[in-house]
């Protein structure tokens, strides 16, 4: 077993990243910054509270602590906030990746997961979208995504760092034994908002019902965290195991529209959704489905909790523990 850094290790996927490298064995070190993040979701001692901007002192970090191979979590995610302030997004999701990884070259350390995203295909032309649909990206967040997989590209042909970028769909659900699950602030995420809307009674909105789509709202790939989790770390070991590098879509390969998740959560919690419909949002696309077989017959990967009504059980649970 290995010794893993997870940088973003405090936040919502990190955190249930560094739950699933532990069940398997491995010994992991979180950096956060916890500009995002939560103490409480990182174990006592595991902590580094750092940016990954500082080159020397994760360089430092790196060799300390013996690590062997970095998970990449660290960076914001809000797309509407890119839109607001590029240079955000391009300073922190970018930059800091940059300063990350030249410590790491200089560290020896040559083995790195990064958390990609969907939204580097911006608005695809097939669907389920396959890993070779060209990059289109139709916001800042999806660009500094792709700005940093060519970097990986780069580094691996000169540099010998070998990675893995991970291009998740719909992230969602929670591991409510380990007291783990969705708080972001502001919460942007459609079943969290969901449950808020239940247990405050004040409405949610959603966004379109006039798309071109059996019942006119979007429809998206929605995977559970854990499932996702389950993929770094395979991920991780391949690495480790001297796998070359590769690019890999991870998602239940299954659509559901809003409407759909609307009545999973009120089957789940027994109660209505208070919400109210808006206009469509700029740039949200019809459908934004994921071919994953690729993941599937490279590593064995298989979604364990692809059921909407286990997601939305799991989110549930975690609510009702922080409401």
């Amino acid at each position: 077993m290995a010794k893993i850094l997870v940088t973003g290790g405090a936040g919502y996927i990190g955190s249930h990243t560094r739950y699933a490298l532990e069940k398997r064995g491995h010994s992991v070190v979180v950096a956060d910054n916890l500009s995002r993040g939560y103490k409480d979701a990182v174990p006592a001692g595991m902590l580094r509270v750092i940016d990954i901007s500082e080159t020397e002192k994760m360089e430092r970090l790196l060799r300390e602590e013996a690590v062997e191979a970095v998970i990449h979590f660290a960076a914001y995610i809000a797309v509407g906030e890119s839109t607001e302030k590029p240079e955000l997004y391009f300073s922190n999701n970018v930059s800091g990746s940059l300063a990350l990884f030249e410590a790491m070259l200089a560290a020896g350390v040559k083995r790195v997961v990064f958390s990609s995203s969907a939204a580097s295909y911006g608005i695809p032309k097939k669907v389920p979208i396959p890993e070779d649909e060209p990059a289109a990206p139709i916001n800042p967040y999806g660009e500094s995504k792709v700005m940093v997989e060519v970097m990986m590209r780069w580094l691996d042909k000169y540099r010998g760092l070998r990675g893995i970028p991970l291009r998740y769909f719909n992230a969602c659900g929670a591991e409510p034994a380990a007291g783990l699950g969705e708080r972001h602030d502001p919460e942007t995420h459609l079943i969290p908002l969901m449950l808020r809307a239940v247990q405050t009674g004040k409405p949610m909105t959603i966004f379109g019902d006039d798309y071109p789509t059996p019942d006119g709202t979007c429809i998206r790939d929605y995977i559970h965290v854990s499932d996702l989790a389950d993929a770094h770390v395979l991920c991780v070991e391949h690495l480790l195991n001297g796998g070359a590098s590769d690019a890999f879509n991870v998602g239940t390969g299954d659509g559901h529209s809003v409407r759909e998740v609307l009545d999973a959560v009120e089957r789940v919690t027994g109660k209505p959704v208070p919400h109210t419909m808006g206009p469509r949002r700029e740039g949200d696309p019809p459908s934004l489905v994921a071919d994953s077989q690729k993941l599937r017959r490279a590593l064995g990967w298989t979604p364990q909790r692809a059921d909407l009504d286990r997601i939305v059980s799991d989110a549930w649970a975690f609510a009702q523990g922080h409401r």
